[in-house]
């Protein structure tokens, strides 16, 4: 069976995320079997009894760390596009699946004022209106990775360099999942 992996972006609301996980997995796709995982879709989907304390955020971290495994298992690159603001949470996660599969870590950064005038779901303007309580990155905490493969601030690279970067540190972490081209 071909080997698996995990590559789980993560990052604040409208860095990028989503976009760099739909890029990767049309440069992947060509040789591999790939899911994409989108955390807004799941939130409506798999996690909609969830609300947004940190426990429930933490919960929802849980259950799209299960299902990426189980992709992982059945060999597919699953890449996971989701906020997860809590550290502790990402690095249980990375425990638990990189003792089967290779996992990716990748921090998709963006300055806030940068996120702020991008706001392509209008959150930010609501979040400071008072609209949107538990806000990560606002109201409340984005807690970064301290060690992730990969770190890709959005506000300065172009997203066709921002995904050769995802496929080079994948290529590079999982050699024996995608061979660097």
């Amino acid at each position: 069976m071909t080997r698996g992996a995990v590559v789980w972006l993560t990052g604040l609301s409208g860095s990028g995320k989503t976009t760099l996980a739909h890029g990767l997995r049309i440069r992947l796709e060509r040789d591999r079997s790939v899911q994409v995982l989108d955390g807004d879709e799941l939130r409506r989907t798999m996690s909609q009894d969830l609300g947004f304390s940190k426990a429930d955020r933490d919960e929802h971290v849980r259950r799209v760390a299960a299902l990426a495994d189980k992709k992982a298992e059945a060999g597919a690159v699953a890449i996971v596009a989701v906020i997860s603001p809590y550290r502790e949470a990402r690095d249980a996660t990375r425990r638990a699946i990189s003792q089967r599969h290779c996992f990716l870590e990748v921090h998709v950064d963006c300055a806030l004022e940068e996120l702020r005038r991008r706001d392509p779901k209008g959150l930010y303007r609501r979040a400071a209106a008072g609209e949107i309580q538990q806000f990560t990155g606002v109201s409340d905490p984005y807690e970064p990775p301290l060690h992730p493969e990969l770190r890709i601030d959005t506000s300065t690279v172009s997203v066709e360099a921002a995904v050769d970067a995802l496929y080079e540190a994948l290529a590079r972490t999982c050699r024996d999942v995608v061979a660097p081209r």
